[in-house]
């Protein structure tokens, strides 16, 4: 009877994730045209040209995912977010916030994660500058020279404000359209690290390790499975031990050491 019970809970549970993806548009893909051939076994069909993904394949991979974004978690290894197209930005800088974790929503910047040690230096750069501008000791500058500055430090916000607090390269990557997003991926697959990525149709799945095959450039799409990555990296992350927290402390400083 409980066996029976169970089961019935968890077909009702993949029905209302099928529903809830067909509402937020998870479903359509890209036109049939610019199908990428990795992709075609997460196709249900096609309708006036546009692929038509098929949500349970999604489902079953969404769940397997958010598992390991949640035991990720618990293990205290952190990941980087990226979405930088424009339907993406909002809801990746909205995610890394709330799990304060860093992101990348303006423009990726060659070498983030294959010349690390070269961004630190111009994540320091704009570090302090803001702290010297806090402080009044751009004052001493000319006008020319002060205007020069407050231009650096625009620019430098634009592409490093994101990952100021991260102190070394990723343990995984979290994408939004990899496709889209080709030199994080080339980079993460050169540092050999893992990716976690919503891709649509046009993407090549066999570059991404933790693939969710799904609409990556609707708005609503988008913002439902940043919503299920946030809440899924939450509870792994009240989940984390005191030996786990202090490994990853270990980790951090032998990295850093190393960097």
């Amino acid at each position: 009877m409980q066996k029976t019970e169970e089961k019935k809970d968890i077909k009702s549970t993949s029905t209302s994730l099928i529903e809830d993806m067909f509402h937020a548009g998870a479903h359509f893909g890209y036109s049939k045209t610019r199908r990428h051939p990795s992709f075609k076994p997460m196709v249900f069909g096609a309708k006036k040209g546009v692929d038509i993904l098929n949500l349970e394949k999604t489902g079953a991979q969404l769940m397997k995912t958010l598992e390991l974004v949640a035991e990720s978690a618990k293990l205290g290894k952190n990941f980087l977010l990226v979405g930088t197209k424009h339907e993406a930005r909002k809801a990746v800088e909205e995610a890394a916030r709330t799990l304060e974790l860093p992101y990348v929503t303006k423009r990726w910047i060659g070498g983030t994660l294959t010349n690390f040690p070269e961004i630190k230096k111009r994540v320091a750069r704009l570090t302090t500058l803001v702290e010297q501008k806090k402080e009044g000791k751009l004052d001493v500058y000319t006008k020319k020279e002060r205007l020069l500055l407050d231009r650096e430090i625009a620019r430098l916000e634009t592409f490093f404000r994101g990952i100021v607090k991260m102190e070394k390269t990723p343990d995984m990557l979290f994408i939004i359209d990899p496709r889209h997003e080709k030199t994080a991926v080339k980079e993460a697959i050169q540092k050999s690290i893992p990716i976690v990525a919503l891709a649509s149709s046009d993407c090549n799945l066999a570059d991404i390790q933790y693939p969710i095959p799904a609409n990556d450039s609707s708005m609503t799409s988008i913002i439902f499975f940043m919503n299920k990555f946030v809440k899924a990296y939450q509870e792994g992350k009240k989940q984390q031990t005191a030996p786990a927290i202090a490994e990853k402390v270990k980790e951090n400083k032998e990295k850093n050491l190393k960097s």
